[in-house]
């Protein structure tokens, strides 16, 4: 089952010391909002948002029907189609979506480990 794109969304201390940091790191900022305490940066295929103050832990995230690029894919699994395939093996996401609905939405799964993966479809 293809998850569609994949960044890591980092819960940062200061928005503003890590988008520095990442630039460093030779990172550009392709999106967000500053002024709401979240970023995206990006270097060649790797993706990573800074998050201040909006979720505890660091968390993978996948967006369906997204490539590398956030361009929407002509063909992709649906987030719904992705919740019934988890459920089917026994994972219940910790936020689950409505399964008759259509269009963008989002669900929270944790790994035994305690790490959160949002699969956050913009699609």
């Amino acid at each position: 089952m293809e998850l569609g794109n994949f960044s890591i969304s980092l819960n940062v201390a200061d928005l503003d010391k890590s988008r520095i940091f990442y630039e460093a790191l030779g990172f550009s900022a392709i999106g967000g909002e500053a002024e709401q305490g979240w970023l995206i940066l990006r270097n060649g295929e790797a993706t990573v948002g800074l998050f201040q103050g909006m979720f505890e832990r660091n968390m993978l995230t996948f967006n369906p029907g997204w490539n590398s690029r956030c361009e929407t894919l002509d063909s992709f699994a649906d987030v719904r189609e992705i919740q019934r395939h988890l459920r089917d093996k026994g994972i219940i996401p910790e936020e689950k979506i409505d399964e008759s609905g259509s269009g963008p939405a989002s669900i929270l799964v944790i790994d035994p480990d305690g790490n959160p993966i949002l699969i956050d479809q913009h699609a």
